[in-house]
């Protein structure tokens, strides 16, 4: 079984434990160290005893760490300690299954290779295939989607390091609304979030003293400002900044609301298996109702209308009215096409 983080957090603590000769730590100190660890780390406590007899056995194992461990008696209580406590994990090879975690973690890095702005990773990778034995061929069992193609994934780096290192960068940037209109903005980035098989950098804007997103294949150039003041984010969690969203687009102004969807029975299993959003709830199974409860923008009006004639926007009717408008200017456009077609020559 793969080691969780949860848990390496733990076998970390109870090892620091076991080879500390200054203190005797019995199963209640146990608990108490491992709960410390994973809460510095943001996890959340309650270890139980069952747990560490069960980590301790863990460690025990030749599928764990083969730890000699001594357990001496104290009265009705036992403390434990390694019988070498010069011994720690941290100097053992790895394990089976920490072996089969690298494995995984390298194949998914060799999807990595040969794009733009990620050199790096063919030393990474032959670094870790080199000192722990691993192999990063995947026989053909694991692809993720992605476009090497995509324009602007040569700034992909860019904007991480930017945002990394508080840089601010000028930016030639094309605009989505008119193709032919070049703006130079002062950006500060953020954060960087994928969708739609594009990448797109969440920067504060000197201009508009919001925070926007760029789209990486609309960016022209971009220049390092070195001697910029970088605006530091301080208002935004962005682990939470899409919770009410579909895509990237965060409206400034406009409140949630519950958008109630009518399907049918032959696309409510897809949608139901692949939800527009995780706000997805049932409201009615027989007559295939559902609800998400999001503040809509242009990514939610293309996941619905790219359903067709299986997702029908019901309430609320100011959105309704957005689809009908959307439809109807299609109706049009194919009804122009079919009557041209039908000229007679």
């Amino acid at each position: 079984m793969p080691i969780n983080k949860n848990a390496n957090i733990r076998y970390r603590a109870l090892d620091r434990c076991f080879r500390d000769t200054r203190k005797e730590y019995y199963i209640d100190d146990l608990i108490k160290a491992c709960e410390d660890a994973l809460i510095s780390y943001n996890f959340e406590g309650g270890v139980s005893r069952r747990q560490i007899f069960d980590d301790i056995n863990f460690m025990e194992s030749d599928a764990g760490y083969s730890i000699e461990l001594d357990r001496h008696r104290n009265g009705k209580k036992v403390y434990y300690r390694y019988h070498d406590t010069d011994f720690s994990i941290n100097q053992q090879p790895l394990s089976k299954a920490e072996a089969q975690q690298l494995q995984q973690a390298v194949v998914t890095l060799t999807r990595f290779r040969g794009l733009p702005q990620y050199e790096w990773i063919e030393e990474v990778i032959t670094n870790l295939e080199h000192r722990f034995n691993t192999n990063g061929k995947s026989d053909g069992l694991v692809c993720f989607e992605q476009n090497p193609l995509l324009k602007g994934l040569e700034h992909l780096g860019t904007f991480i390091d930017a945002a990394t290192t508080h840089t601010v960068l000028k930016v030639k940037y094309r605009s989505y609304k008119d193709g032919s209109e070049e703006l130079t903005r002062i950006v500060h980035p953020y954060y960087l979030k994928q969708y739609n098989n594009r990448w797109f950098a969440f920067c504060y804007d000197d201009a508009t003293h919001y925070v926007n997103n760029l789209a990486l294949d609309r960016c022209l150039s971009i220049e390092p400002m070195q001697e910029m003041a970088f605006h530091v984010n301080e208002d935004i969690d962005f682990d939470h900044y899409f919770d009410d969203v579909v895509g990237v687009t965060v409206p400034y102004h406009g409140e949630k609301q519950k958008i109630l969807l009518r399907t049918n029975e032959r696309r409510l299993p897809y949608i139901l298996s692949k939800p527009l959003h995780p706000s997805l709830n049932v409201e009615d199974r027989k007559k295939c109702i559902l609800s998400i409860e999001v503040r809509p923008n242009n990514e939610l009006e293309q996941q619905i209308l790219s359903f067709g004639p299986d997702l029908e926007v019901l309430e609320p009717e100011e959105f309704r009215n957005q689809i009908r408008e959307k439809v109807a200017i299609m109706q049009q456009k194919y009804n122009a096409v079919q009557k041209d077609c039908t000229v007679d020559n």
